[in-house]
């Protein structure tokens, strides 16, 4: 059994995944104010207790994926920091893109790309097992990806230095894509080993400069789309595909044992029509319903 939850930060991003194996990782970090922060980190603090392995994943370093990156380490000390290794660098640095390149720079951090493997983040030992968690790209050698980085150095958009990371627990398979641009996917993608997708949270919070190609969701065949929480007029609402909406729902809590995944959300008010109805409890918030693998 695993939970997956996407907290609700406005225009930003935040994820924990607490895994069925002595693992815990958070993805990304936000908040609308310091309450929420706090709440966050408490949450973050309870669902991680007793798990031996606790790891940090940063996409990129824009704000809206760093704020509150220097309290999160502050309160936890983060042993085990990932991202891609890059220079990017900000005309105004805050004191979370500070903590940001300290953790980048430090010689412990790990360093995403396409098939890269670690203890316990993908390989199981006779100590505990996998984490369950993959990364398809970046393709370290291909000009693109090279390019963005240039661009992240000079102090423009990290958004195309973002990695696409995968968790999988049984027959569920959740996609994290940070803020990989439509254009920059189609330039890419023939480098990406995309396969079926459960639940994929849609790049950019979901703006149409993230939109995911079509070529891409026919490879990946999404059971669920997330939508982030950019503003509505700039939304891609993926027509045809079911959607999680979080502008609406608030949190998004998965509750997935590897053959169906129950989803809470925030709002009280807030339904989908394709989902079956098991009659759980509001335990983990608003139940909505599960889908079946």
């Amino acid at each position: 059994m695993s939970i997956i939850k996407s907290f609700s930060v406005g225009d930003g991003d935040m994820f924990y995944i607490k895994h069925g194996s002595d693992n815990f990782s958070v993805i990304d970090c936000c908040y609308e104010s310091d309450d929420d922060l706090e709440l966050q980190l408490d949450e973050i603090e309870r669902q991680s207790k007793g798990k031996g392995i606790s790891r940090f994943i940063s996409t990129h370093p824009d704000n809206d994926h760093i704020k509150g990156l220097k309290k999160y380490n502050l309160r936890f000390g983060i042993l085990n920091f990932y991202c891609v290794k890059n220079e990017a660098t900000k005309t105004d640095e805050t004191d979370d893109f500070k903590e940001y390149k300290k953790l980048r720079d430090d010689n412990k951090a790990f360093y995403l790309y396409k098939g890269c493997s670690r203890k316990w983040m993908n390989i199981t030992d006779n100590e505990r097992g996998s984490a369950g968690i993959n990364c398809l790209w970046p393709v370290l050698e291909n000009e693109d990806f090279k390019n963005a980085l240039k661009k992240a150095k000079n102090g423009e958009s990290p958004n195309n230095v973002s990695p696409i990371i995968t968790y999988g627990t049984g027959d569920a398979q959740f996609m994290w894509l940070g803020d990989l641009e439509t254009d920059f996917l189609e330039k890419v993608e023939s480098e990406i080993a995309f396969s079926h997708t459960s639940v994929v949270f849609a790049p950019h919070h979901g703006r149409k400069s993230g939109r995911l190609p079509s070529s891409v969701l026919k490879k990946i065949s999404p059971h669920i789309i997330i939508v982030g929480e950019a503003s509505s007029s700039d939304l891609t609402y993926y027509n045809g595909y079911n959607t999680i909406t979080q502008n609406s729902s608030g949190n998004i809590t998965f509750d997935c044992d590897g053959e169906k995944i129950r989803i809470y959300v925030e709002s009280d008010t807030y339904s989908v029509d394709f989902l079956d109805n098991e009659y759980c409890d509001n335990t983990l918030g608003c139940y909505i319903g599960t889908f079946y693998l």
